[in-house]
C-alpha cells in the first residue's frame, strides 16, 4: 500500500531534508531511521529538497508500506512518539500506486518571512531580521519573477537537472504586523533559487534583476538566510 506522509519540521535541527552519506541528521534520515525500527525498510521519496535551516509547514513524501502496517492512523501516532521533536507527521493518507511525491506535484509554494524589528533570540531560528527594508520596491520588483524564465542565474550548482527553466505562477509581497512576507508559487524551484531571488530583491535594482533574469548579466548575490524560508504547500 502506497501512502503519502504530510510533514512539518524545524529545519534548524537538520542538515537539509535529503538523506546524506555524511550524516544521518537530515529530515528523511531521521524519518527512515524510525521507520526501519518499525520494520519499514522501503525508501521515502519527498516532493523536493530543502536546504539546511529551511523549514516546512507542509512537506509531502510517499512510501510503500508492508502489509502488516495497514493501520495508518496507528502508524502516525507511533511515528510522532518516536520522531524527534523537530519533525512531526501531520497526516498519512492512502494514495494510488502511481502517485509520486515529486513527479505528481503540480505546484510548490514557499514563504519567506522578514521582520523589521530588532532581532530577538526567541525568533531568530524562524525569521530573518532586517531593518530599513524598502517594502514598496520589493513589492514591485518581486513581480519580475512571474512567468516562465530560465533561472540558471538563480541557482546553486551541485544537483543534476534537465532544464533550468521554471514557471512561477505567483510572486508577491505583503505585510503582516511587523513582518514582510514574500510568497512564491511555481511548478518547481532550482537549488537555493528562492534564497537567491530574495537576495536579489534585497540588494539589486530593478534593472539589474531583469538583466540577470534575462541571462544578460550575472551579479554577485548572497543567498538570503535559510531560517526565514518555509515550504508551505504542495499541490497535486
Amino acid at each position: 500500500m502506497r501512502v503519502a506522509l504530510y510533514l512539518a519540521y524545524n529545519g534548524t535541527h537538520f542538515f537539509g531534508s535529503q538523506t546524506q552519506k555524511e550524516t544521518a541528521n537530515t529530515v528523511l534520515g531521521e524519518l527512515e531511521n524510525v521507520l526501519k525500527k518499525l520494520g519499514i525498510k522501503q525508501k521515502v521519496v519527498a516532493s523536493g529538497r530543502t536546504d539546511k535551516g529551511v523549514h516546512a509547514t507542509m512537506q509531502v513524501c510517499h512510501i510503500d508500506l508492508p502489509p502488516y502496517w495497514s493501520d495508518i492512523k496507528k502508524l502516525q501516532k507511533v511515528l510522532n512518539k518516536m520522531l524527534c521533536n523537530a519533525l512531526h507527521v501531520k497526516k498519512i493518507i492512502q494514495v494510488n500506486d502511481d502517485f509520486h511525491a515529486r513527479y505528481s506535484a503540480k505546484k510548490r509554494s514557499y514563504r519567506y518571512i522578514i521582520k523589521t524589528t530588532p532581532s530577538n533570540p526567541f525568533e531568530k531560528d524562524f525569521i530573518t531580521f532586517l531593518q530599513n527594508i524598502d517594502f514598496k520596491t520589493i513589492e514591485q520588483n518581486i513581480r519580475l519573477f512571474i512567468g516562465e524564465h530560465d533561472f540558471k542565474q538563480f541557482m546553486k550548482t551541485g544537483s543534476p537537472i534537465k532544464s533550468t527553466r521554471r514557471v512561477i505562477y505567483k510572486a508577491f509581497a505583503y505585510k503582516h504586523k511587523n513582518c514582510i512576507i514574500l510568497h512564491f508559487e511555481a511548478n518547481g524551484f532550482l537549488r537555493s533559487q528562492i534564497r537567491l531571488m530574495v537576495g536579489a530583491l534585497l540588494t539589486l535594482q530593478q534593472e539589474e534583476i531583469q538583466k540577470q533574469l534575462d541571462c544578460e548579466q550575472k551579479y554577485k548575490i548572497k543567498p538570503a538566510p535559510p531560517n526565514g524560508l518555509y515550504l508551505s504547500k504542495i499541490t497535486y
